[in-house]
């Protein structure tokens, strides 16, 4: 509609009402339907309409418009709509409508997250979210890959850090328990423990095995007690697996895919990115562009260890410590990222004491073919590796990070029967849309967000 050129023919809009100006002449109606950043303009002849009967179209009110497309004489836009004629579905009572006409802050809208949707901000947030989740579908696709459905519900603690969200039909007031006080699950509805999945990948793995390249998309669950703007209890992964795959074929895979996500924003959301660019982030735009210009850096954790001691030693000052064998923090991975190379890196081969069980063995026994990626103002946004696909290596560093062996037997399996080299990676959605919208809030990237003490809606 607003970038039609056939003036003088009759249109329909429906859509929310974002404001409402004029005088007992002429109004002006600010009418917006989701579609786009971008407002259309309603012209309404007070004498023809009636006053009155605009009274209840206030900001927030839902309509319908019947009237002329014409072109516009003012600044900003190219068409506008007489209205002829105009139906209310429903009024917004502006004593109580709490999306007035003025700034809001981003914590506010958080709680009412139920109508945060019709902001600007967050229209654009949205609409570009459900492009990056096209986008995804997409890249994976033209690759050959399937897309692969792993349970929500699972036994598996993929990670190993005990940080599930338990699923029981157990009555919790009046739990049976064994001899020894630990409660007993015969009697539960799967006859055992189980929660909500922390990761796809263990099960990625087992059809990569059968079908050689899939990808999960979906949701997953951390139980993790982390207030942080950085962490979400309920969020939505990516995770590629692809048989025959090493570590170099894993790191390609993930810098083709992010700049290929990148890509596909800023072919279809340039009017988001724009409006986020300008109130939010001014460095927005330049940053998209400058990640998809580069080749991402390629190092070795040992060498970025390096890096970050010689800027101690030069000066610089971080608050967590820097030694080989640490896990590095978020303040460590930028400054790699935004201080010395200033592009993505991608940093591998890390100690297998910091790293998960299933991640491959090097011939130093000192670390593993971890890898992950690095972006400025995010820190790490893909975590992945290179598989241990040699069964008795497997099974001993499990048995080493006490990861029952018996829990995990279907998927020592896959290293007996026909086993493969095979690599994959994970990342995660609301990560991507914290860099490709500038937001600073990773509750701001989905749309009801789930957090210590925060289940609301």
């Amino acid at each position: 509609m607003l970038q039609s050129k056939a003036f003088g023919t009759s249109v329909q809009v429906k859509g929310w009402v974002r404001t409402r100006r004029g005088n007992k002449k002429v109004g002006f109606i600010a009418l917006n339907d989701g579609s786009t950043i971008k407002n259309v303009q309603i012209v309404v002849n007070m004498e023809d309409l009636g006053e009155e009967s605009l009274k209840p179209i206030t900001t927030g009110a839902c309509i319908c418009v019947n009237g002329v497309l014409t072109e516009s004489p003012g600044q900003g836009q190219d068409a506008e709509i007489q209205a002829r004629e105009i139906h209310l579905y429903g009024a917004a009572d502006p004593l109580t409508y709490p999306l007035q006409k003025k700034g809001h802050s981003l914590e506010f809208l958080r709680e009412i997250a139920h109508l945060r949707p019709r902001t600007n901000t967050f229209g654009a947030v949205f609409r570009i979210r459900h492009h990056m989740a096209i986008a995804i579908h997409r890249f994976f696709h033209e690759r050959g890959f399937y897309y692969f459905h792993t349970p929500i519900i699972t036994t598996s603690d993929c990670e190993g850090a005990g940080q599930m969200f338990q699923v029981t039909t157990l009555n919790l007031y009046d739990l049976k328990k064994d001899k020894s006080g630990s409660i007993d699950y015969a009697d539960d509805f799967f006859g055992r423990q189980a929660g909500l999945t922390v990761s796809g990948q263990l099960e990625g793995e087992l059809a990569a095995m059968a079908l050689g390249a899939i990808y999960t998309f979906g949701p997953t669950f951390r139980a993790e007690n982390s207030n942080t703007p950085r962490h979400l209890a309920e969020f939505w992964m990516v995770e590629p697996e692809v048989a025959f795959n090493e570590i170099e074929d894993n790191m390609q895979l993930a810098e083709d895919f992010i700049k290929y996500c990148l890509r596909c924003a800023l072919d279809n959301c340039r009017d988001d990115i724009e409006f986020l660019n300008n109130m939010f982030d001014k460095e927005l735009l330049g940053r998209l562009n400058f990640v998809l210009e580069q080749d991402f850096i390629r190092l070795t954790y040992t060498e970025g260890i390096r890096i970050l001691e010689e800027a101690v030693a030069g000066g610089h000052t971080f608050e967590f410590p820097v030694f080989w064998g640490s896990d590095l923090a978020a303040e460590h991975e930028r400054y790699l990222v935004e201080d010395h190379f200033k592009c993505p890196v991608i940093l591998t081969d890390y100690p297998k004491e910091i790293k998960s069980f299933y991640m491959k063995q090097n011939d130093d026994g000192k670390t593993v073919r971890a890898m992950d990626v690095l972006f400025p103002k995010i820190g790490e946004i893909i975590g992945g590796s290179q598989r241990e696909e040699d069964y008795a290596k497997l099974s001993e560093r499990a048995q080493e990070m006490d990861v029952p062996l018996k829990d995990i037997w279907w998927y020592l399996d896959t290293r007996r029967f026909g086993t493969a080299p095979h690599s994959g990676f994970g990342l995660g959605f609301e990560r991507l849309l914290l860099f490709v919208t500038g937001m600073t809030n990773i509750r701001d990237v989905i749309p009801f967000p789930r957090a210590p003490h925060n289940a609301e809606f």
